[in-house]
């Protein structure tokens, strides 16, 4: 599929300066930096309260930031019109909490959502490549024509991926990925992450708590602290003297990460 907007040889996939998000008198994020390289997964961590999913929907536009700019993909988003911000949402994918997916409508209608909306495919075509991205996500056939309610909540934010994936996109924005799933269900999602965003040349943007996650198959993290980010790898991060990151990435949590990302390591 094609797009408005064209391709871009920048190192960086996504670009925020100087971003202040908030919500009345109270400020979110101030003077924050972040940037994203291609072709790379990020993940964004912080505690409760600092703005990790109010980050997200600030860069894909659901949000109106206070002052700073957003460079996507070479694009300064908010600038050229409706006929440009609809160019750059082809770009990316998202995958929002449980998927959430619309109840009214099966799995292949889900997928087939954003081809209504962004392409003149016949109804068939549009078919084929939602059962297409269906199979690419791991779910069997007979889930095309399952509703919401009928799968699991692993399935269903595989049903999610499918959808986020229909445009083809170059960006994928997970948000809290393997929330909710058990730690093989988590685990073998990790796997279909990190299989998508090599196959399909991905720069994967996630939040998640899930230190795990963060460990199999992150290449450097962000981490939202005093409303600004400090992005690096995970050793190098926890070179930084500040209570919350050495909490987080120092306590047992993170310590039991570590010794199951160096077992996993060693068996391959």
């Amino acid at each position: 599929m094609t797009s408005d907007i064209p391709a871009s040889t920048h190192p960086l996939a996504i670009h925020v300066r100087g971003l202040r998000t908030q919500f009345g008198s109270h400020v979110v994020h101030d003077d924050l930096e972040l940037a994203v390289r291609r072709g790379e997964v990020l993940g964004i961590v912080g505690g409760s309260g600092t703005g990790k999913s109010v980050l997200l929907r600030t860069i894909i536009g659901l949000n109106r930031p206070a002052a700073g700019e957003i460079e996507v993909l070479g694009h300064l988003t908010g600038t050229g019109g409706a006929a440009a911000a609809k160019a750059i949402r082809r770009r990316w994918g998202v995958l929002f909490q449980d998927g959430a997916l619309f109840s009214s409508l099966t799995v292949a209608e889900n997928v087939e959502a954003p081809l209504r909306e962004h392409s003149n495919l016949s109804p068939r075509l549009r078919r084929e490549v939602a059962e297409l991205k269906v199979a690419l996500v791991g779910l069997p056939p007979d889930a095309n024509d399952k509703y919401p309610a009928e799968l699991s909540g692993g399935m269903r934010k595989r049903a999610g991926i499918a959808r986020a994936l229909a445009l083809d996109p170059d960006i994928l924005f997970l948000d809290e990925p393997t929330a909710g799933l058990d730690p093989i269900g988590a685990s073998n999602f990790d796997l279909l992450i990190a299989d998508l965003q090599k196959s399909l040349g991905l720069t994967v943007v996630m939040i998640t708590h899930d230190l795990d996650s963060l460990y199999a198959i992150c290449d450097r993290v962000a981490v939202l602290i005093d409303k600004k980010t400090r992005i690096d790898t995970i050793p190098e991060l926890m070179k930084i003297n500040h209570p919350w990151i050495q909490e987080y990435f120092g306590g047992p949590r993170g310590r039991a990460a570590i010794a199951s990302a160096e077992r996993a390591g060693a068996a391959v």
